[in-house]
């Protein structure tokens, strides 16, 4: 808008300039005509003293130098004009009988013949100031331009948040449900009910009402399987101990087998559970003060035994004391898995390197291991639910894929993140959660 009204009083003012010169020179010509006549009418009936007076007085205007009256042989009869520099002006005036014009550097000419009752011809003079057109900047004409400036910029900032109104709530609406808030609407408070705007939210709100229901479905699946699952298993390890009494040499080692299956089958359930109250937020999760620095001796302790039975080892690296306001089992859980999955999949003989420290943004535990890694672009997808790396597919070395899910939800139940990274031999996880709540 600026560049448009800049543009426009430009092209104003230089198309403008030239019509007001001949504007002006056409009002001088009339002007010209009149004096002149009046100049031969006193000359005629006062003679040169009148005239002289006349002349004088003409002389005084504001843009008038001078003014003279000349004879037919170009021969002055009064006033003061030097006729030097009118040069042929005299000579073009008498053949036009028009008022003629020389334009000079700092001044204009004007030569106009008259004709008196006795008809003697005489010549009509002025030197007056040279017409300049009007300065273009000027201090009134900045000022209109800043007016204009102003007001167009305050409609068009007013326009632009009106348009654009709409299109920020949508894109608020759209990071809420990214975030997780599948029943976030944009509802009718954006656009008009037939404009693209408002069709672009509809669609929106469509989409994630079929989004919610898909997702609430698959947690209400899962949660509902992991309850149905409870009974029959129960019921099984029921039978596996009646069973178990009954056993002879031949049979105890399919009856252990069957034990384990059931143990494991107990666990996934277990976890499926754990899992789906951390996803619907269903569960009832108290947060107390905790001990932080006491439970991760806890688990590091409980780790340190089972890599050593496996030949591998645990080691702190560094452990600040802190206690943080949370629930001590979904803590548990979280850094308990982390640490057995690095236990697991850490090379053997090697060591499994935690530590636990504070930052100035909150508390962070790191597990560092000595494995072959995980693929860049599987990094993230390790936190899935029941995603197992194309390496350790298998139950036997890749386990069922809930651990690092739950200490996923278990982190994020804290208001905290969790991340892996590959290092130059092994993989690097951080488990994050604010320092607002935690005490050194």
């Amino acid at each position: 808008m600026a560049l448009i009204v800049g543009a426009v009083t430009l092209v104003n003012w230089s198309t403008q300039s030239e019509p007001l010169a001949r504007q002006w020179q056409t009002f001088v010509g009339e002007a010209v005509n009149l004096n002149s006549q009046t100049a031969a009418q006193i000359y005629e009936a006062e003679g040169v003293e009148g005239l002289n007076s006349y002349l004088l007085r003409s002389s005084q205007a504001q843009r008038v130098n001078a003014v003279g009256f000349f004879d037919h042989e170009k021969q002055p009869v009064g006033g003061t004009v030097k006729t030097e520099e009118f040069g042929t002006l005299f000579d073009e005036a008498i053949k036009s009988g028009q008022p003629e014009f020389l334009r000079l550097e700092d001044k204009t000419l004007v030569a106009k013949t008259v004709k008196l009752r006795s008809g003697a011809e005489y010549i009509y003079a002025l030197e007056l100031k040279r017409f300049q057109a009007p300065p273009f900047f000027t201090s009134r004409l900045l000022l209109q331009i800043l007016t204009v400036v102003l007001t167009a910029g305050i409609v068009c900032y007013a326009l632009a948040l009106y348009l654009t109104s709409p299109i920020t709530k949508l894109r608020r609406a759209t990071q809420k449900f990214a975030e997780g808030d599948l029943q976030t609407r944009v509802g009718e408070s954006v656009g008009k009910p037939s404009d693209e705007i408002s069709k672009l939210a509809r669609d929106f709100d469509e989409m994630a009402e079929r989004i919610e229901a898909l997702v609430t479905a698959e947690k209400r699946l899962t949660q509902d399987i992991s309850h149905e699952l409870r009974s029959p298993l129960s019921r099984l390890n029921v039978a596996l101990e009646l069973a178990r009494a009954k056993s002879n040499d031949a049979t105890k080692p399919i009856i252990d087998r069957i034990e384990s299956e059931s143990k494991q089958l107990n666990d996934m359930i277990s976890r499926l559970l754990t899992l789906s109250k951390l996803e619907s937020g269903s569960g009832n999760f108290e947060k107390t003060e905790v001990n932080l620095t006491k439970l991760f001796d806890q688990i590091v302790s409980d780790a340190e035994f089972e890599a050593q039975a496996k030949g591998k080892s645990v080691k702190v690296l560094k452990k600040d004391d802190l206690k943080i306001v949370g629930n001590e089992n979904l803590l548990r859980s979280a850094i308990e898995n982390v640490l057995r999955n690095a236990v697991k999949y850490t090379k053997d003989e090697s060591t499994v390197e935690v530590s636990l420290s504070k930052n100035g943004k909150g508390v962070v535990v790191s597990v560092r291991d000595y494995g072959e890694g995980v693929p860049d672009n599987e990094l993230e997808m390790m936190f899935k639910p029941f995603y197992r790396l194309h390496t350790a597919r298998d139950r036997k070395t890749g386990g069922i894929g809930l651990g690092l899910a739950i200490a996923e939800r278990a982190v994020n139940a804290h208001n905290g993140s969790i991340a892996a990274k590959n290092l130059q031999n092994g993989l690097l996880v951080e488990l994050k959660m604010p320092f607002k709540g935690a005490q050194g």
